[in-house]
This record gives structure tokens, sequence and C-alpha cells, in this order.
């Protein structure tokens, strides 16, 4: 790595009330407290463009978190950001104590000192794009959604289990909206017996379910209940009367989430379109969404999460970053290659859906799955195959402004997608 133009450095331990700031000017430590707050942030940047003499771009600033209003305010400025993994700075502070000792003060003064030695362990930080904060915020959002939905869900159906378990022929997992209609208008055996076939066609025709007629449906529901104990049905009920409202506002949320995923991805598109420089026929967002097994979520939360190796057209962070590339360990004659757990996890999982797809449809994808579950592999592991395969044409298509082709044929030195 080339030596970095910088003459001061400096290490911040952050803190959710004070951050522990460290200078190195000329190999000469100085350390200064700042409380979280506005005065305390402006305060230290006041302080960092004294010691520089208002030269910011001279100022290489260390820290563990790579995001946050103190990260902001030191790139808005002008600063040089650099961070690091609490794994390696925990590493570097075995230099400066043997015994294992810790503190605010060393910390800052561990950041320093490293950023000054080892560079090449940091990453620099920039200034993100509006649009890419945005999109990463709603995804991960949408996440927490599809978690509480389905922690909703099961809940639900663990009720229905006590006592009104026909529900569950009619969808085992209790996710769709229909049903929930059906709870509600017949949340008990002993309502069901009274219940009229026009009710449930009417319930039926407003969700577009055609898979089960209102005569089905009432055979369903009508089936002898479970013996149960006085008092189960009406507290098993009271409960799921208070789960339905907050299923149906998540799954409002869940919808409302993925509408503005689509609408950002689309403004991504519009603003690469709009970027100055020599106009492409295709477009990074464009590629990526004609690969097979991406849709509008897994091309959200790629952009969100793994915008930056995108752009520079790095395979090896991405696949790094996605959990794809395996970790090796080799000692002597002892080699072992495991799976790679310190990754992006809601990137890892966003390539497993598009794994989980693309096997699906793609014949060349689904015959590499097959040949490492012959391989006795699992199929987690089959899977990132086929996504180490897929993000190298991936990577392929973005260098070469080209659409994702499955009979594509490149000719021989003239293309390499």
């Amino acid at each position: 790595m080339e030596e970095l133009p910088l003459r001061i450095f400096v290490g911040v331990d952050w803190g959710n009330r004070e951050h522990q700031v460290c200078s190195l000017v000329e190999g000469k430590p100085q350390q200064r407290r700042f409380e979280h707050s506005g005065k305390g942030v402006g305060a230290l940047v006041s302080w960092l463009m004294e010691l520089c003499d208002r030269q910011p771009a001279t100022v290489a600033v260390a820290i563990e978190t790579p995001h946050g209003v103190l990260v902001e305010a030191l790139l808005d400025r002008g600063f040089a950001v650099f961070a690091i993994n609490p794994k390696q700075l925990d590493r570097f502070r075995d230099r400066f104590s043997v015994a294992g000792a810790k503190d605010d003060r060393r910390d800052a003064l561990v950041l320093a000192s490293s950023l000054r030695t080892d560079p090449q362990a940091f990453r620099r930080l920039e200034p993100e794009d509006p649009l890419i904060l945005q999109l990463r915020e709603f995804t991960r959002a949408n996440r927490n959604l599809e978690r509480d939905h389905r922690r909703l869900c099961n809940q639900l159906r663990d009720q229905l289990n006590r006592f009104f378990s026909q529900v569950l022929e009619l969808s085992n997992a209790v996710d769709e909206p229909w049903v929930w209609s059906l709870l509600e208008r017949f949340p008990s055996p002993d309502k069901v017996r009274h219940a009229h076939q026009s009710s449930v066609e009417r319930i039926l025709r407003e969700h577009r379910i055609s898979r089960f007629t209102a005569t089905e449906v009432l055979d369903i529901l009508k089936a002898l209940p479970l013996p149960v104990a006085d008092g189960v049905v009406e507290a098993a009920t009271q409960h799921i009367a208070l789960l339905l409202p907050r299923l149906r506002l998540v799954d409002g949320q869940r919808r409302q989430c993925e509408q503005h995923m689509a609408r950002l991805v689309k403004k991504v598109a519009e603003t690469e379109d709009a970027q100055p420089g020599p106009k492409r026929e295709h477009r990074d967002v464009e590629i990526l969404l004609s690969q097979p097994g991406v849709g509008d979520i897994v091309a959200a939360t790629v952009l969100a999460e793994a915008y930056p190796p995108l752009v520079q057209r790095n395979y090896h962070v991405l696949r790094a970053c996605g959990g794809i590339a395996p970790v090796t360990r080799q000692s002597g004659d002892t080699r072992n290659v495991s799976m790679r757990y310190a990754c992006n996890h809601r990137l890892r999982q966003a390539f497993h859906w598009w794994g989980n797809t693309v096997c699906q449809r793609d014949p060349k994808a689904h015959a590499l799955y097959l040949e490492h579950r012959r391989r006795n592999h699992s199929h987690a592991r089959a899977v990132r195959a086929v996504m180490d395969r897929r993000l190298n044409i991936l990577m392929a298509c973005l260098e070469s402004g080209r659409l994702y082709e499955r009979d594509y044929t490149p000719q021989k030195g003239l293309d390499k997608t």
C-alpha cells in the first residue's frame, strides 16, 4: 500500500456519552475527551482543525464504528476517516499491554498508532450517497418487519393448535390475510356452527381466493373440534383478538417498505443515468436486475449493503462481505477450509435467497448445485458455490456493460463476459 500523504493521526474511542480522542503529531500523543452532543462534536472538529492549520486532508482519523453522527461530521469537514474491525484492534492492543489492560485512553492511542504504522489494516470511509443510505434503512427495516411477522404468525398458530386446529388445514403458516379475516368473523368453533355460506364467499371474493370454495372452507371449519378444558376457548380467542390487529399492521408496513424499496432502486438507476461521463448502454442497477434470481428485495439489499464493491467491480471483496468466500487455515500438513462467519449477515441472506432462486431457474446453476450435492456438500454449501459463480458472472457483466444473457457466447479476444 502506498504511503499515506498524512501527517496527523488521530484515534477516537467512540462512546455513547463521551469520546476519548488521542492525536499523534510527530509521534507525540495528546489526549482529549469530548461529550457526545452537538456542542461536544463541534468542539472536537474545531480542535482537529486547529491541529492541522485548517488543512483537514492531512488528518487521518481511526475509529471502530464506520457510521454515526461523529463519522458523518468528520467526513463532512474533509477529514480522512478510517474504520477497523474491533477484533483487529484487540490484536493491536497487545502491542501496548502484555497483561491485557484496557481503558479508553489506551484504546484511542492504539487506534492512532496502528493507523500510522499499519494503514493496510484499515478501511477508508467515504461519504455515502443519500439514496443508498435510505435504501439501507428500508431494507433493514423490512427485514425486522419480516421477523416480527413470522413471530406473530407462530404465536397465532400456537393458539389455534390449542382449540381450533381446523384452520391450519386452510393455511398451515396462518400468514395469509384471508385467514385472518375468517378468524375475525368466526373466532371459535361455536361461531362457525352458525356461519352462512354467503359470509365465507364474501371473504374469499374480497381476497381473490380460488383454491377453496365456501362449502369446502365450511366443511373444514365445522369438523369435530378438539376437546378442551373450560376457559381455554375464551382465553385463546381473546389472545387471537390481540394478535390479529398487530399482524395486519406489520403486514401493511412490510408492503409499504417493499414498495418504497422498489421506488428507491428506480431512483438509484435514474441517478446513474444522470451522472457525468461517457454514457453506457446499460447501467449497474439494470445489469443487476437482469441476473436470474434477482428481484426487487434482493437487488435493494445488494445495493444497500454492498454498493462500494459493486461500483469498484471488486469481486473478491464482494464475495468476502457476503460470506461466499471460505476461510482457509493451514499449518504444516494440516489444512482446513471452513465457512466464513465474519461477514455482512444481511448480504449473506440476500445471496442465499438469490442462490436458491437461480438454482430453480437456470439449468447450469442447477447442474452445479447437483454436482456439489453429489459430493455430500450441504444445501447451504452448494448454494454458496453457485453464488460464487454468479458473482463472477455479475462482475463480468458490470465490467463489459452487458445485460445477462443465458446463451451468450463471447467472441474470443473481444469480450470476457
